[in-house]
């Protein structure tokens, strides 16, 4: 969860990320579900005997859970990221119950839009000029001229997130939860200049925490890119090194990582900051390559896989790049825009298939290419189950994951304890990095 702060209340903090036009609907009756539903800021997880089915359908069960109302609101960081996003809300209620061995969530707001195809590949035949080509991405975000006027809608994704304290590690979760590992304002010395001179952040200001022990945990739904395999992305924030990093970054020191990756050193030179052990390959990757125009020419950016006459997908599977799979490679590019493959040619000229509608709320031609390549999550950062169902007026948000995970690295929230969890919630709507937010909440468990 990216979380930022204005400069008179808000600490925020942004997610290097990754994910609009936002419909800020208020309309409960368009979110399902009938239960109790109270405007507190406790969520009371309630005790069964066995949980309910994660498919994203809302079993009978959860009528027993009372619900409660959240509004998380777009802030004002103050640096001008969040331009055309700020004030908006996205209304949502939360539902929990816990059995013997998970916690179950339910999360339901109204969208007018179900926001899934991410930065689509297109061709702009203006934009093919010698040198170059004519093949783009959406932009992820609204973007406007000089002026404020809307160019281009974002091609986000409706993404929803959570933070935990790991072991009550973070003193300032307690209060803060969602704010207490943003540093959009910590000022940084900059050492591009001679003497240093201190300045404040005015570009980003990713996730850290304020200690080398202290953890928070991440949980993260791509409504697009991990709900192709029924998963949540399990996260963990740490101190990434502390000020002395974001020093020489800019106070843009990342603490964000994946779950299952640990120190495993510190570069050679100052400030010294921690190095981190790698992942096996797993999640979404970039639909992206560089080909030479005609084979020898200018270098230029291309989709790497399609699948031949496929529409209006937004997504491929990386089984589906094997041998024997239905995508195919992209392998050269032409002067006029032309992409090769192993079984014939894309002529994104010919028709508009591959084209952009025109307009600041235009969509995209019905063969537009996907972004990215969808693999499953394995090891700690599959914890967590997750399923979704886009109502035609709505999302509703359903996931579990065990009490206490298998984690020896400090890098998952132990809820076995039972004891009272305070967090945080964001939700973002066809974007990027913008999003609403709603911090200082509190779980407790019925006992």
């Amino acid at each position: 969860m990216n979380l930022l702060k204005n400069k008179y209340a808000w600490v925020f903090t942004s997610i290097v990320l990754g994910l609009g036009y936002v419909v800020s609907c208020t309309k409960n009756d368009q979110v399902l579900g009938v239960t109790t539903t109270t405007n507190s800021s406790t969520l009371i997880s309630k005790k069964i005997t066995t949980g309910p089915t994660i498919d994203g359908i809302i079993d009978p069960m959860w009528d027993n859970a009372a619900k409660i109302n959240v509004v998380p609101q777009v802030p004002d960081p103050g640096n001008g990221l969040f331009a055309g996003y700020i004030g908006e809300t996205y209304p949502a209620t939360l539902r929990s119950m816990y059995d013997g061995t998970s916690i179950y969530f339910l999360a339901e707001w109204a969208d007018a839009e179900k926001s899934v195809a991410t930065a689509t590949w297109y061709f702009n035949p203006a934009a093919n000029t010698a040198g170059k080509t004519g093949w783009a991405q959406e932009p992820t975000s609204k973007s406007f001229d000089a002026n404020g006027v809307l160019l281009r809608d974002g091609f986000g994704e409706d993404k929803l997130a959570m933070l935990w304290n790991i072991d009550n590690s973070t003193p300032k979760f307690i209060t803060q939860t969602c704010y207490a590992s943003c540093h959009v304002f910590t000022p940084y010395l900059d050492y591009s200049v001679t003497p240093a001179v201190l300045k404040s952040n005015a570009n980003s200001g990713n996730h850290y925490t304020n200690g080398a022990n202290e953890k928070i945990d991440m949980w993260w739904a791509h409504l697009s890119k991990d709900l192709v395999n029924n998963q949540m992305d399990d996260n963990y924030q740490d101190w990434a090194g502390g000020p002395g990093v974001t020093n020489l970054t800019g106070g843009s020191g990342n603490g964000r990582h994946v779950d299952g990756i640990t120190v495993s050193g510190a570069s050679a030179t100052w400030p010294y900051a921690p190095t981190y052990t790698t992942t096996p390959v797993q999640g979404s990757s970039n639909n992206r390559q560089t080909l030479k125009l005609d084979g020898t020419g200018a270098s230029v950016t291309v989709p790497m896989w399609f699948i031949p006459g496929a529409t209006n997908y937004y997504y491929i599977k990386a089984s589906d790049t094997l041998a024997g799979g239905n995508a195919r490679k992209i392998t050269g590019v032409s002067s006029t825009g032309s992409l090769t493959y192993n079984g014939g040619t894309i002529e994104p000229s010919i028709g508009s298939d591959y084209l952009q509608i025109p307009g600041a709320y235009g969509g995209d031609g019905a063969k537009c290419i996907p972004s990215y390549i969808a693999s499953p999550l394995i090891n700690e950062r599959a914890d967590i189950t997750c399923a979704a169902v886009y109502t035609g007026s709505g999302w509703v948000v359903e996931y579990k994951r065990l009490l206490k995970t298998s984690d020896v690295l400090k890098q998952d929230v132990d809820f076995s304890s039972l004891q009272d969890q305070p967090f945080g919630i964001a939700i973002w709507n066809k974007s990027n990095n913008q999003h609403g937010i709603k911090p200082n909440l509190l779980l407790k468990f019925e006992k």
